[in-house]
């Protein structure tokens, strides 16, 4: 690594070790300088297809003998490659296993942050018994993470990530990953970012399968979300699969979008622009938990949140919580268009203490098994709309089973989700059959709820 140029490719022995803590230092020019196995790439995944574990006796592995990285970054280090490698877990199970970046206060200027990294079809993974804190630490700029297959990070009493970023500015791309954490999958925040202002951005999570085994409920491993943005903005997460997560040592939010100032050090945290599309999030407690501001340090206020064309299956009490859709509390201009939600909580949207302006909610098809839409203090449907979203749109959206007197007109009010006019529920097409009701019902004339085709297309999914 030391010798190396731009354009070097470094082959390692596929099936050996390399026991260590290497590091890739600051080299001139724009070239990228590439290690990997050195199976050839006849035998190996093409460059659009995910590596998975059964490709590891192809690769050359790389292992930390104690807490510290395997590989990390010099300040300022850029244009470095990986491929094909195979990264065992550390010592104990402590640290992280890459380190792209820093992300302690050693790393407080821009000039400091290493940028044009890639990690491509590789193989990283904690230890199936005592587990792994983090995959990646991703405190660095221009970074690529793809075709890659994380597993096995778990602590218990402690967080843990397949990746998590907090103190580089992006831009970063997540993409065709299979990614499996307790903690938290992916998280960007979580720290008080030491470089002033930095809030991580231009942030693009597509086509990545997210899960955890079941098996985990019985086991210690301590469970918080999936997916969790405490400090990001612009930000696409379009075209995944969510899957499998329960109340444990959270309530049991999947997907958590909330501003977080967490040492009280970073007051220009915030969540913004964000964009979650096309996604599936099935078998879990609850889905979103979104947060207007910190409730513990000054933060900025969340805003512009677009949540489109999802299929969210299977939202259950079975996993424990509540079994909802949506907690929100003082985020500010929310759109939520055109998802379908299959929950048996009792509520699917409510409104926790703070008024949510500028909220939007169209072309959805929810339950009602209680209080579709509820909030604290408040009388279901338009009571709860007044106090929390004034001057909120509520347009052309299927509440099954809901009282078409207490919720707003220019709705749809069938009395149960069978009436709802699906295909087949119980075979779990839910595209809407030509005879629904709401079939070319929605405002911009397509069905209400998600557009299954779209869907699949994006997410790779067959429903």
């Amino acid at each position: 690594i030391d010798r190396a140029v731009g354009g070097n490719i470094i082959l390692l022995t596929a099936g050996a070790t390399y026991l260590g803590n290497f590091v890739l230092p600051v080299k001139s020019g724009s070239d990228f300088i590439i290690i990997r196995s050195n199976t050839p790439d006849t035998q190996l995944p093409n460059g659009t297809s995910r590596i998975t574990p059964a490709a590891a006796p192809l690769l050359a592995r790389l292992q930390s003998p104690n807490s510290s990285p395997a590989l990390r970054t010099e300040a300022g280090a850029h244009h470095y490659k990986l491929l094909f490698l195979e990264f065992g877990n550390n010592s104990g199970g402590y640290g992280d296993i890459v380190d792209f970046g820093d992300g302690s206060s050693a790393q407080n200027t821009l000039a400091q942050v290493p940028h044009d990294l890639v990690i491509d079809r590789c193989y990283l993974h904690g230890d199936p018994a005592i587990g792994q804190k983090r995959g990646v630490g991703l405190n660095s700029a221009s970074t690529t993470i793809t075709n890659s297959w994380f597993a096995d990070f778990k602590l218990s009493g402690f967080d843990t990530q397949a990746i998590a970023g907090w103190n580089g500015p992006g831009p970063y791309v997540i993409t065709n990953n299979y990614l499996e954490a307790a903690g938290e999958n992916v998280m960007f925040g979580g720290s008080d970012a030491s470089i002033p202002n930095l809030v991580p951005s231009d942030i693009t999570v597509r086509g990545n399968y997210f899960s955890r085994p079941l098996a985990w409920r019985s086991q210690s491993w301590t469970i918080k979300n999936i997916f969790e943005l405490k400090n990001a903005q612009r930000v696409v997460i379009d075209g995944n699969i969510f899957e499998n997560h329960w109340a444990q040592a959270q309530p049991g939010y999947a997907i958590v979008f909330t501003p977080r100032n967490q040492d009280g050090n970073s007051p220009w945290s915030v969540v913004q622009q964000v964009r979650f599309t096309n996604n599936v999030v099935r078998n879990v407690s609850s889905v979103f938990n979104i947060l207007g501001r910190d409730d513990a340090h000054p933060s900025l206020q969340a805003n512009d949140i677009y949540i489109a064309n999802n299929l969210f299956e299977n939202v259950s009490t079975a996993f424990g919580g509540s079994g909802r859709f949506m907690l929100i509390a003082g985020a500010a201009n929310v759109t939520v268009d055109h998802n379908t939600v299959l929950q048996d909580g009792w509520t699917s949207l409510y409104s926790d203490q703070a008024v949510s302006p500028g909220f939007v909610f169209t072309n959805n098809i929810i339950p009602d098994y209680s209080w579709a839409v509820m909030g604290v203090n408040t009388s279901p449907g338009n009571g709860t709309i007044a106090a929390y979203f004034p001057n909120g749109q509520f347009l052309n959206g299927v509440y099954a089973g809901s009282p078409a007197w207490s919720y707003p007109v220019g709705n749809f009010y069938p009395a149960a989700y069978a009436d709802v006019g699906f295909v087949n529920l119980a075979g779990r097409n839910y595209r809407l059959a030509a005879t629904s009701p709401y079939h070319n019902s929605a405002t911009d004339g397509t069905d209400v709820g998600c557009l299954i085709d779209r869907l699949n297309a994006a997410a790779g999914t067959a429903y």
